[in-house]
């Protein structure tokens, strides 16, 4: 469907890694080194992640080739308007899932799409709901999956989200980090 063009996924993260091959198409993994996330606290929470992938997209170390297509993404999660990034170490995650539990949040995963004629890009938004965790169930969550590279600390693929997730609106794939039914979209539009 997309002869003649080269895909780059300009990310590192194994869960995006799986979901565009999910899609069918070929493509090649070059995970974009540089400045670390930075980004202005009073820009709103839906407009972070697609800033954030706008930025990784143009931090690309070299031009684009006219075949070329690179994807870049970043995710986060927000709860009463405050994003929740990364945990550094095992505090910070427990506290985010005392935070998370109980309540519903929304993730929010911004994609940028680049060739060397032009950039697309969109943010996905989902809802998701805890139920209210035990502290036994954070620690074991916590010691057991160590969820310190993913946004708000937790990871819907994984045991937390078998047991601590009872409700998801919106794309289940946006959770785990790229929408991929909205990139295909999007992939067909800047590929015509």
């Amino acid at each position: 469907m997309f002869d003649g063009w080269r895909f780059i996924l300009g990310s590192g993260s194994p869960r995006r890694r799986e979901l565009l091959a999910g899609l069918g198409i070929e493509f090649t993994v070059e995970p974009i080194q540089g400045d670390p996330e930075s980004y202005d606290c009073s820009m709103p929470c839906d407009e972070v992640p697609v800033y954030l992938a706008r930025h990784k997209s143009f931090g690309y170390p070299r031009p684009l080739e006219p075949d070329e297509v690179l994807i870049t993404a970043d995710t986060l999660v927000c709860l009463d308007g405050a994003l929740l990034g990364k945990p550094a170490g095992r505090e910070k995650a427990c506290e985010m899932l005392r935070r998370l539990s109980g309540r519903t949040h929304q993730v929010y995963t911004g994609v940028a799409v680049r060739t060397a004629e032009r950039i697309s890009s969109f943010t996905a938004c989902t809802d998701v709901s805890f139920k209210e965790l035990t502290d036994s169930e954070i620690d074991y969550y916590v010691d057991n999956y160590r969820p310190f590279d993913k946004a708000g600390a937790y990871g819907v693929q994984e045991w937390i989200g078998y047991a601590g997730i009872t409700r998801i609106e919106g794309s289940y794939f946006n959770v785990v980090g790229l929408p991929v039914q909205r990139l295909y979209m999007e992939l067909c539009k800047v590929c015509k």
